[in-house]
């Protein structure tokens, strides 16, 4: 699974988004809105981005459901192996299910997903398909299609309409949801949606213009940060509709920039130390549980040339529950990481650093102190501060400064966070899971810091990679 590097060329609409919602399961997190009328039970099409962070149980990204038992209504869902699936229930209490053989993975992608209904279609296969990045998923481990003309609960007005929920299972998304269409009444096809670059990659394409959505259609943007069912919420229907949903455990931090046309690193699920180390807040945030011995997560995006800068808030910083921070370097040509995440990564003589309340040489931190990163992967050197003010007499602007921090660009490198028995991290990579008081992106505009990017270090994002990695 490829993801999006969008940089300046090869984009035939230049269109970009802007906003993504984070939604973290462990918080319960949802939007719905109670239908008042019930629209079209035959037709409907559902089109949105998603970044999975989590992998191995059931994530509901879109359901017409109540929380109370009884027949099947709608869901769009990632099952607890990772295959997506339709789940429609008819009015005559018959059900329809069509699961991917093909299971979602990849904790770095945005994927474009759609859900198409039409019981009206003469053909059984062509009445629920299921699109991902512009092609259609004909591989199924189940497939049980509605009679022709059937009426499913896709716009019923006894069931409300959710996202990142399935209320009767009480199963939740986890990861990132950007772009988010609901249209009521129409079937449509992706390119209605997105569109192939001259790279061969799918991308968005500014949509709401050419759609009618119907009764109960709804575009969700996530521009808005307020809690509030209305044109200000985190649940604003922006299609003209006034389709607006009620906000349940989201907040501001929770609207993001990290989008399918501007993908941001974040931790990865996929490499840690052991299931002991629990990533959450769309893997921006790592808690270490475990007793005794270092645990570390690495990041999604590798670099070997280019100037990076990252923020980290270290938490649970004892005496006994030591952090560290820093990159792990690893081969490309067998995919082995060279360095595990327990390796070096602790020795602030190599390529990270250590601290907890005493203090560990001139590099001393503790808990709530932000620890700036400034990786130069051009002269193989890296930079670390605190709150601000980098350890010493290092300028990584100026290149200047005594350090015996270092790095390899003759291999890959991805930032690295962990510690010692109960440790934790809330991390930045341009996309704050931690509030922000001052805001300050990098010389391209992107990212939003709480310190000043380094002249010359940029943010670790798909369109920096594009032009520096």
């Amino acid at each position: 699974m490829v993801f999006p590097v969008i940089g300046g060329d090869g984009k035939p609409t230049g269109y970009e988004i802007e906003n993504s919602l984070r939604v973290n399961h462990g918080d319960s997190p949802f939007l719905s809105r109670s239908i008042s009328s019930t629209g079209n039970e035959r037709t409907a099409t559902v089109s949105v981005w998603v970044k999975r962070a989590l992998f191995g149980t059931e994530h509901t990204i879109f359901s017409n459901k109540i929380s109370s038992a009884g027949s099947n209504c709608f869901k769009f869902v990632f099952f607890n192996d990772d295959e997506l699936s339709i789940q429609i229930g008819t009015t005559g209490n018959s059900n329809t299910t069509l699961t991917t053989n093909r299971k979602f993975r990849d904790p770095s992608a945005w994927y474009h997903l759609m859900a198409v209904i039409d019981t009206t279609q003469s053909t059984s296969s062509n009445r629920v398909r299921i699109y991902v990045n512009g092609e259609e998923e004909t591989s199924f481990s189940s497939t049980e299609y509605p009679s022709q003309n059937a009426d499913m609960r896709i716009s019923n007005s006894s069931f409300p309409h959710t996202i990142g929920e399935d209320p009767r299972d009480n199963t939740h998304f986890n990861g990132y949801l950007s772009e988010m269409y609901f249209i009521d009444g129409t079937a449509l096809t992706p390119s209605s949606f997105g569109e192939t670059d001259d790279n061969g990659v799918w991308i968005p394409k500014d949509a709401k213009d050419d759609l009618t959505f119907g009764t109960n259609g709804f575009y969700m943007e996530f521009k808005q940060t307020g809690t509030s069912q209305n044109s200000s919420g985190i649940g604003a229907d922006t299609s003209g509709n006034d389709n607006h949903f009620a906000v349940t455990n989201l907040a501001a931090t929770d609207v993001t920039i990290d989008t399918p046309t501007n993908n941001f690193c974040t931790l990865n699920p996929l490499h840690k130390s052991t299931s002991d180390v629990v990533l959450s807040e769309g893997n921006l945030k790592l808690v270490s549980g475990y007793s005794s011995g270092w645990q570390h997560a690495a990041g999604t995006m590798a670099v070997k040339n280019g100037k990076w800068y990252w923020e980290a808030k270290a938490l649970n910083v004892a005496a006994t529950d030591k952090t560290s921070i820093g990159v792990v370097e690893f081969d490309t040509d067998g995919v082995n990481f060279i360095n595990n995440t327990n390796k070096d990564i602790i020795n602030q003589n190599t390529a990270g650093i250590t601290g907890h309340g005493a203090g560990v040489g001139s590099y001393t931190y503790a808990q709530g102190d932000i620890i700036n990163v400034a990786m130069d992967m051009d002269n193989n050197k890296i930079y670390y501060g605190k709150n601000g003010t980098y350890f010493g007499n290092l300028n990584p602007a100026a290149g200047s400064g005594s350090t015996t921090q270092t790095v390899n660009n003759s291999r890959f490198s991805v930032p690295v966070v962990g510690g010692y028995g109960d440790s934790s991290w809330e991390m930045n990579f341009g996309v704050p899971q931690f509030s922000i008081s001052s805001g300050n992106a990098d010389a391209n505009g992107y990212g939003n810091f709480e310190y000043a990017v380094p002249s010359g270090f940029y943010s670790l994002c798909t369109k920096n990679l594009a032009e520096y990695g």
